[in-house]
């Protein structure tokens, strides 16, 4: 496949060692489907050994992830963005963000580009959800997204597989979305429906159920055995944080999330210390950072880059060069499946933010209105070709 040239530094999202020990699992994909599955116990781990004083080291550092992962919006308006890509001209707006767009151009500036290199093939859309589908918003219970970007991905998927992975559990993220057309991974991939097909013996532990119209689906759960452990965890967070205003933690089946959006800046620094103290006692669950939201999962070598890999074999449509994947994703998590597209060559990864950072992405888009533009240019594209 002929992608553009390698623009963006590729940039780690989690710090957590893991050994390069495959593990086997079986499935496919398939829209949306209500049980779990039962996990194998053959699943290799992959749990980090510390070395002498990291612990202090991390919790030192706790706070500066924090802060990292939730850098101050800049301002850069649309125009100067679609100026900046298409001439040499002076542009509005932050410096820093328009310069930042000479690495990460405009998906939508650069649509002649990308739909160069889709002619002739199928496209597969991955799409992540808060912050690209919908907005970001202060409670994460109320992140419902449009009338108008359910219509346009609706639309897209009849067009495209298309498939949601998000960290919000699969059942949550469902009914955000609730499109029957698509394919929903949740938990980061943890928590995957798709289409009754047969895969390679790479992938075990698949088991078959029914979506809400009856019709049959295989699940995979690679963390089901962490079920117990996860709720746990989930129970004492929400004891802990009671202390802590404006902080909120979410049960995302697989993982647990601890927002501190709402929180005080000032008041950062307990919620990461809370979350680690409580950490100490489960070697097998480590701790990631998102946009303002600390999440713990599983030691388990399996992010949503291999979701995209496991979709794109379910869904036949693996080591294909008439298959262009894009996904598009707004944080840190979705920099695993930027990467798997990028170091594979395979297809291109689309940034939504506002701000200038480091990514394994090709394109950028500014938030989920230009998202929904850019899926409407496919679909239109795809109409005519």
């Amino acid at each position: 496949m002929d992608l553009k040239p390698n623009h963006a530094s590729p940039v780690l999202t989690d710090s957590a060692p893991m050994n390069n020990s495959r593990f086997v699992i079986h499935l496919s994909l398939l829209p949306y489907s209500p049980n779990g599955s039962v996990f194998s116990r053959s699943l290799s781990l992959a749990i980090p050994r510390r070395r002498p004083g990291i612990l202090d080291d991390v919790r030192s550092s706790v706070l500066d992830a924090m802060k990292s992962s939730s850098p101050t919006q800049t301002k850069c308006t649309k125009e100067s963005s679609t100026k900046l890509t298409l001439s040499d001209g002076d542009v509005d707006g932050d410096v820093a963000y328009c310069n930042w767009m000479t690495k990460y151009p405009s998906a939508l500036a650069s649509f002649e580009e990308i739909k160069n290199v889709a002619k002739g093939k199928q496209v597969a859309l991955f799409l992540d959800y808060d912050g690209t589908l919908s907005p970001i918003v202060d409670n994460p219970d109320l992140a419902y997204m449009s009338n108008a970007m359910r219509d346009a991905v609706r639309i897209a998927a009849n067009y495209f597989p298309t498939a949601i992975i998000s960290g919000r559990s699969r059942d949550k993220v469902y009914e955000f979305v609730g499109l029957t057309e698509l394919y929903y991974a949740g938990s980061h991939g943890m928590d995957i429906m798709g289409p009754v097909r047969s895969i390679s013996n790479d992938y075990e532990n698949c088991d078959r159920s029914s979506d809400k119209q009856g019709k049959e689906v295989n699940l995979f759960q690679p963390a089901s055995e962490f079920l117990p452990m996860i709720d746990e965890v989930f129970r004492s967070l929400v004891k802990t944080m009671k202390g802590v205003a404006g902080a909120k933690v979410e049960n995302n089946k697989f993982c647990v999330s601890v927002h501190y959006r709402n929180v005080d800046k000032k008041s950062w620094k307990i919620v990461g210390q809370y979350v680690e103290e409580i950490l100490k006692n489960y070697p097998k669950l480590r701790l990631t950072h998102g946009r303002k939201v600390l999440e713990v999962r599983p030691v388990l070598d399996w992010d949503k880059g291999k979701a995209v890999e496991f979709l794109l074999e379910s869904l036949g449509l693996v080591d294909c060069d008439d298959v262009l994947p894009i996904y598009i994703g707004d944080d840190r998590t979705d920099e695993d499946a930027f990467k798997v597209l990028r170091e594979g060559n395979r297809g291109y990864g689309i940034l939504v933010s506002s701000m200038p950072k480091e990514s394994n992405a090709f394109y950028s888009l500014r938030d989920p209105s230009e998202v929904m533009e850019f899926l409407k240019n496919l679909v239109k594209w795809s109409s005519t070709n």
